[in-house]
Order: structure tokens, then C-alpha cells, then sequence
């Protein structure tokens, strides 16, 4: 285990039009699993944070980002894990998504904010709400 916080971005991919895609996570996910969750992934060594959510974007939906804006931060401190968590929002062409990693999600779906799916990861409400401001 680190005792160094790691940094992550943390994206929520909306359609322009009211929904957001959720992953649902698989057995083969780091935590959680089974639960709905936004997508994310470290941020690389000399990485810029746009590049960093342009290169997870692709890898988890296949996607390309239209148009990504940071919302905020996040001090994510769990049992066995210190997270620093860059949150954004991040348009994609819903048409262009698939699952890029279908070992991490069982499931990729559409859902408005106020008809999210059950259950959802102990972090999305957090970061949902930063989406809705």
C-alpha cells in the first residue's frame, strides 16, 4: 500500500441532451463491484489532465471527447486507498460509445440524473452532484 495520495480524473460522459452513461462494474473491477459508477483512471506521469481524460474516454467507451470541462476536486480518503480526485464533465456522441474494457464493466447504459440505476459506487452521488452545480 502507497501512503502517497494518487491523482485521478474522474470523468461524468453526458450526451448534451440530460443523460449521462454509467458503468456497471464486474468481478473484475478494482471495488465495488456490481455497483453503477462515472468513469476514471490515473493520471499518467507528465500527463496533462485533458489529455489524461481524452486517453480514458478512449479506452473505456471507445469515445472521443467533444467537449471537457473540470467541475472540481475531490479529497477521496477510503480504507486502504488516498485518491485525489479531478472531476469532469466530458460530451461525448452517444452513438460512439462501446465498452472498451468489458473485464472492468458488465454494462454500459444511458440514465437522466433523477432515474440513476441501483445500486450506485459509494463515490458517484459526490461526484454527481459537482456535474449538477
Amino acid at each position: 500500500m502507497s501512503t502517497a495520495p494518487a491523482v485521478s480524473c474522474v470523468f461524468v460522459c453526458h450526451d448534451g441532451q440530460g443523460r449521462i452513461l454509467l458503468a456497471r462494474r464486474s468481478s473484475g473491477a478494482r471495488d465495488e463491484p456490481g455497483t453503477w459508477d462515472c468513469g476514471a483512471g490515473a493520471l499518467e506521469f507528465g500527463e496533462s489532465f485533458e489529455d489524461a481524460v481524452t486517453r480514458e474516454v478512449g479506452e473505456e467507451y471507445r469515445a472521443l471527447p467533444r467537449e471537457i470541462r473540470m467541475l472540481g476536486v475531490r479529497n477521496v480518503v477510503r480504507p486502504g486507498s488516498h485518491w485525489v480526485a479531478l472531476i469532469f464533465s466530458v460530451r461525448v456522441e452517444p452513438g460512439d460509445v462501446v465498452n472498451g474494457e468489458p473485464h472492468k464493466f458488465d454494462e454500459l447504459a444511458w440514465f437522466r440524473l433523477d432515474a440513476l440505476p441501483v445500486p450506485v459506487h459509494s463515490q458517484l452521488v459526490a461526484t454527481l452532484d459537482l456535474f449538477a452545480a
